[in-house]
């Protein structure tokens, strides 16, 4: 009876023992495992650092070339503006450049002519821009023609003239000697057709009375009449 006691004893001996490895083993493993877990997952944090500075670079690389891309388009508006500033305009030939207005036709002018006796006798053309109208009439003869041939008065002066701008009550005046030879010659006539330069399409006919035609000369335009004499 002792002897079976002392069996019984030692079983429950070996099945406590048995059983405190096991815990032990499966306590040792548990923990093993987390660790390698929190390993794990310590790698797979640095391995995504490298990534994330990337992609803070890739940012300031993107800021830095739009900043010189904003820069290089102000350039670019600037060069363009100050161009076109400085190339608009007419020529003054002094360095300086004026706004270009629109150019006169003859419909846009209230035409008048009279006979004067000064220089052998010419006729006197004015030129006033109707009401509302401003325009230039251009550095150039008038172009001022005769009877159904067209006889076409050529330069009385050796200079150019100079464009004027008409407006308001600016009057332009311009004279034609109708007849600059000595000769009996020539063709009797009792109107003109004037045009502002030979590519204007509403040519005005301004009656002057009778008078001898042959080679006619005329003037630049002038904004004073004593300077519209055709003297030969």
């Amino acid at each position: 009876m002792y002897g079976n006691r002392r069996k019984a004893f030692l079983v429950s001996a070996v099945l406590v023992g048995g059983a405190l490895l096991m815990t032990a083993c499966q306590d040792t493993d548990e923990a093993a495992g987390t660790g390698a877990s929190q390993g794990s997952s310590s790698a797979s944090g640095d391995a995504a650092t490298p990534s994330g500075s990337s992609a803070a670079g890739s940012g300031k690389d993107s800021g830095a070339a739009g900043k010189d891309s904003g820069a290089a388009g102000k350039a670019s508006g600037a060069t363009g503006g100050t161009e076109d500033g400085a190339g608009s305009g007419a020529d003054t030939g002094n360095g300086k450049r004026e706004p270009v207005g629109q150019s006169c036709g003859a419909n846009d002018i209230s035409w008048n002519t009279r006979s004067e006796t000064q220089a052998g006798g010419y006729i006197l053309i004015s030129a006033k821009a109707k009401p509302g109208i401003t325009c230039m009439l251009p550095a150039a003869l008038p172009t001022v023609a005769f009877g159904s041939d067209g006889t076409e008065a050529g330069p009385a002066e050796q200079a150019a003239g100079k464009q004027i701008t008409l407006s308001g009550n600016t009057t332009a005046y311009a004279g034609v000697n109708p007849k600059s030879t000595d000769s009996d010659g020539g063709k009797e006539l009792d109107s003109i057709i004037v045009a502002v330069g030979s590519d204007d399409p509403d040519p005005v006919s301004l009656k002057v009375g009778t008078i001898t035609v042959d080679k006619p000369v005329v003037t630049n335009w002038h904004t004073s009449a004593t300077d519209a004499v055709p003297f030969s």
